[in-house]
């Protein structure tokens, strides 16, 4: 973990209710795809954790959701705003076990840290499918991003204004994948649980206090006794997660 002052350097709408945020910085803490940033607010007590959406030296992409102050409140920066965050937090995802097609499977907010992840699981000649969750068209984003990086896309909404009629579930193919990366909603992350038929790996959205393991707020159970979201997760393999 790492604490530095980044500034705003684009910050722009992608779809219904969903930003773009470019930040500059000291990224040296980023070590992998599925890491999170936490980013103090003025006014509000508690630090908001983003995930990473890329990441390069000296740069850092976060997309984010307004669902509430802290996030609303996001929206307004213009460039050139200075941003205390916190980065390096979180264990992020392994390449190693992913074979040669792996599949990765995001729904809404959960998008954004499969991009870093793909881009990766690509410079290691991987061949990755990408499954894209939404509820309306209005809210998609990042299809054109991942096609350009030579990445088949899928794209399913609930009420069936784009792509696949239906859950994320829909779209996934009965076989032909080698394993399962997937970031969401946790009724999202269980269907694709019970639907999977490889081993994996997935990561949880959860409410966070301080982001770095101090607190205990985001404890969870697993096969393999309590592990913290912030700081053992927020990936956990399919074997070890209970429901």
């Amino acid at each position: 973990m790492k604490r530095g002052i980044f500034s705003v350097k684009e910050n722009q709408c992608l779809a219904k209710d969903t930003y773009l945020m470019i930040l500059t910085g000291d990224t040296e803490a980023i070590t992998g795809p599925g890491q999170f940033v936490n980013i103090a607010l003025e006014g509000n007590f508690l630090r908001r954790p983003i995930s990473v959406c890329d990441y390069k030296p000296g740069e850092l992409t976060l997309i984010y959701k307004v669902v509430g102050r802290g996030t609303a409140q996001m929206r307004t920066m213009p460039a050139g705003t200075k941003l205390d965050i916190l980065t390096g937090l979180g264990n992020g995802y392994d390449l190693e076990p992913s074979g040669d097609k792996p599949l990765l499977i995001g729904g809404g907010a959960g998008i954004p840290p499969l991009y870093a992840l793909a881009k990766k699981l690509l410079a290691q000649g991987k061949h990755p499918a990408v499954i894209l969750g939404f509820n309306r068209a209005e809210e998609r984003f990042f299809q054109r991003e991942f096609e350009e990086l030579g990445v088949a896309v899928t794209v399913a909404t609930a009420d069936g204004s784009v792509g696949v009629k239906g859950f994320v579930t829909d779209a996934m193919p009965q076989d032909g994948y080698t394993y399962i990366y997937t970031c969401g909603p946790e009724p999202m992350l269980r269907a694709v649980y019970d639907k999977s038929v490889t081993p994996g790996q997935f990561s949880f959205e959860e409410r966070m206090g301080c982001g770095f393991g101090a607190c205990m707020g985001c404890t969870c159970q697993t096969k393999y006794g309590n592990k913290r979201i912030c700081r053992e997760g927020p990936v956990l393999e399919k074997e070890e997660i209970l429901w």
